[in-house]
């Protein structure tokens, strides 16, 4: 896609998110309509269910021949990634979303025949958006940003999943004595906006693709290094425990993972 397009693509999403932005926040002080999925930590709203549906509409007007992969299920079964493949989070962190009304995010991210092309993270109560590609660069807001300092596991803040640290699943108790600290945000885009802008050095959590779908692409865009904790590739269309780092620090941890 050329710088053109790009461009375009780009300014079209940023309106979407400044429409959603409005909606939510109008919406958050208002009653809500709050399920259980999986369990009772695992939430859902109305408003979850109305932004997707927002995004899902605004991208078939814009790509009628988009794929689209929704948390809330909105989009379509996508088997594959060949032609054009939309996935979207609209409400990541509903539970802070709903207790806190803040540290709560929303992301799409763009591919086509498998390859990244764009993604975008909006942390919705603080304005905060990174968006980009490996061909257009990586924005924090309208600033353009480069790789964070490649700092290692004991000199940063490790992001981690606190469900996979409490009940200490894939060495997480072990990462988290290692990092300089640890910090648990309840929020996929959260704490992958931390790593982008170089306020944490990692982030490692068991993900759906719509969690790390965006982060992914954002991170490598920035040199950053992805992948699975157990040192595979990442499957865009299969939950894994996703790892984003900086070079030094996901060799640290893929050396505690893999001794």
């Amino acid at each position: 896609m050329d710088a053109v397009k790009l461009a375009r693509l780009d300014q079209t999403v940023m309106d979407w998110l400044a429409e959603m932005q409005a909606n939510v926040m109008t919406r958050i002080d208002q009653r809500m309509s709050i399920e259980t999925k999986a369990n009772e930590r695992d939430l859902v709203t109305n408003v979850d269910r109305e932004t997707e549906q927002f995004y899902v509409k605004m991208i078939r007007r814009f790509d009628p021949q988009a794929k689209i992969l929704g948390e809330e299920g909105f989009g379509d079964s996508v088997k594959n990634m060949d032609g054009h493949v939309w996935f979207v989070d609209p409400i990541d962190g509903t539970m802070n979303f709903v207790k806190q009304h803040a540290e709560f995010a929303s992301m799409l991210a763009y591919f086509e025949d498998g390859q990244p092309v764009m993604a975008w993270i909006m942390d919705v109560a603080s304005s905060e958006i990174v968006h980009g590609g490996p061909e257009y660069g990586v924005f924090l807001n309208d600033k353009q940003i480069t790789t964070p300092p490649n700092l290692g596991l004991a000199d940063g803040l490790l992001n981690l999943s606190g469900a996979r640290l409490l009940y200490e699943e894939h060495g997480f108790p072990e990462l988290a004595k290692a990092a300089l600290g640890y910090r648990v945000y309840g929020s996929a885009g959260i704490s992958f906006l931390r790593v982008l802008t170089g306020r944490a050095v990692g982030y490692a959590s068991y993900m759906k693709p719509w969690d790390f779908a965006a982060g992914v692409v954002l991170s490598s865009a920035l040199g950053l290094m992805t992948g699975t904790i157990d040192g595979k590739p990442i499957n865009m269309l299969s939950s894994s425990v996703v790892l984003a780092a900086t070079n030094n620090a996901y060799n640290d941890i893929m050396a505690i993972e893999l001794r």
